[in-house]
């Protein structure tokens, strides 16, 4: 069963917001998947996070992107659960799931600057970030 977006500890909304990055183009792609395990297996900030909250998780992103409103639902929670300091970290992990695939579409970009312009990213900041993903995510 889905949790509601309101029941989001920080790290579901960081965790929402990579999935919600990946389902941007209506496809989840392997890599994507792999990235996002790879994050919360290795990051400080998943420490605390109970892995078997992905599912639902992921079953609340999936509701939200078919509902009308889901994407504004989807931001009020991020803006109430999620402390500011993590707003650049949760575009980070954003980035880093866009990237991971070796392609970005158009839907991702669209989002991406969704969710700059949710979080208040600064355009500087973002490129910057934006950039070590890409520099992350290149291949030899």
């Amino acid at each position: 069963m889905p949790l509601k977006a309101s029941e989001f500890t920080p790290e579901d909304t960081l965790v929402a917001i990579m999935l919600a990055v990946s389902a941007s183009d209506e496809r989840i792609r392997t890599a994507e998947l792999v990235t996002i395990e790879r994050i919360l297996n290795h990051l400080p900030a998943f420490v605390d996070f109970k892995t078997e909250r992905l599912k639902h998780i992921s079953n609340t992103v999936l509701d939200l992107f078919a509902d009308e409103d889901g994407l504004e639902l989807l931001w009020d929670s991020v803006r109430t659960t999620l402390p500011e300091r993590l707003f650049e970290t949760a575009y980070a992990l954003a980035c880093d799931v866009a990237a991971a695939d070796g392609t970005l579409r158009e839907s991702e970009l669209r989002f991406l600057e969704e969710i700059r312009y949710q979080l208040e990213i600064d355009r500087l900041h973002a490129a910057a970030i934006e950039r070590g993903a890409r520099a992350r995510h290149m291949i030899i």
